[in-house]
């Protein structure tokens, strides 16, 4: 099957030889590993890119610029989204993959393994078990904003990273579709307001991206 990444390189014309490599891989790698263990619809693996990596990298362009050695935690990782695609687009950065099904979170650390990815450390566990501290935690499509939110509060660090570069608190970034008003009001009552943007701000061009938000709650 032919994939289609010129989107990524169009709106990532800084990525360097070696992520565009990486990015290319991706659609080798996950779809040879989704044959052996399920972690994307076979259904949906054809728009592997659209629905998959350039969805997981609207957190790249919410976060542009971070400097070295901001530590972030992608909870609920999967089979390795958004961790993986924006690990290779911030290598600066140092990412921890977590996931509570074993099956899946072998499949990101094997890709991540072949793509020679350094920045990415991997946990199969629950969130509970993690106890290491973060400048900002991400997940996609996880969980509920008020299930969410208590879950990873002791896991974000209350110092921002010494080379104060980036202008917001450090917190949760979330991937997330569909009406969120009752969500919203749930998460409201434990939390203060968050900032949301629609993902079209970034990638006007496809309508997959009409419906879905990316949320960022201080935390």
């Amino acid at each position: 099957m032919e994939y289609d990444v010129e989107p990524i390189f169009r709106h990532f014309p800084e990525f360097s030889t070696v992520q565009r490599e990486q990015i290319c891989r991706l659609g080798e790698l996950y779809p040879e590993w989704n044959e052996k263990i399920n972690v994307i619809s076979r259904k949906d693996i054809q728009n592997l890119y659209s629905h998959h990596v350039l969805h997981s990298l609207a957190i790249a362009k919410f976060l542009p610029g971070l400097p070295e050695g901001v530590k972030i935690l992608d909870m609920g990782t999967g089979g390795g989204f958004p961790g993986i695609p924006l690990a290779i687009a911030m290598p600066q950065c140092r990412f921890h993959l977590i996931d509570r099904i074993g099956k899946k979170i072998k499949v990101a650390t094997e890709i991540a393994s072949a793509l020679g990815l350094k920045n990415v450390t991997f946990q199969h566990g629950d969130i509970a078990e993690c106890k290491d501290k973060y400048h900002f935690v991400v997940s996609r499509a996880v969980m509920p904003l008020d299930s969410l939110i208590p879950l990873v509060r002791k896991n974000i660090l209350h110092e921002k990273h010494p080379d104060v570069t980036y202008g917001m608190p450090n917190g949760l970034v979330c991937l997330k579709g569909g009406d969120l008003a009752a969500e919203l009001r749930a998460s409201a009552k434990i939390a203060s307001e968050p900032m949301i943007d629609s993902i079209t701000n970034y990638f006007p061009e496809d309508p997959f991206f009409e419906t879905k938000k990316l949320i960022y709650q201080p935390l």
